[in-house]
């Protein structure tokens, strides 16, 4: 499932990333490389705000879209 598709607060474990090889290089830089835990941490207009490596990041709803977990 998509990360814009969790619901709770629980961790999940990155699966994959999809979209172009741009958009998968943008993401593993900030911390989303299949492996990694993360956890919605809050819902917000714009997107999502998760926790990845003990750093919260904000996420727009396409990006997280292609976040398989």
């Amino acid at each position: 499932m998509a990360l814009t598709e969790v619901v709770g607060c629980d961790s999940y474990r990155i699966r994959r990333i999809l979209g172009s090889s741009k958009i998968r290089h943008h993401l593993e830089n900030l911390g989303f490389i299949p492996g990694e835990w993360v956890r919605v941490i809050s819902r917000v207009d714009s997107g999502l705000i998760v926790s990845i490596k003990g750093c919260r990041i904000a996420v727009n709803h396409d990006a997280a879209a292609m976040i398989m977990v």
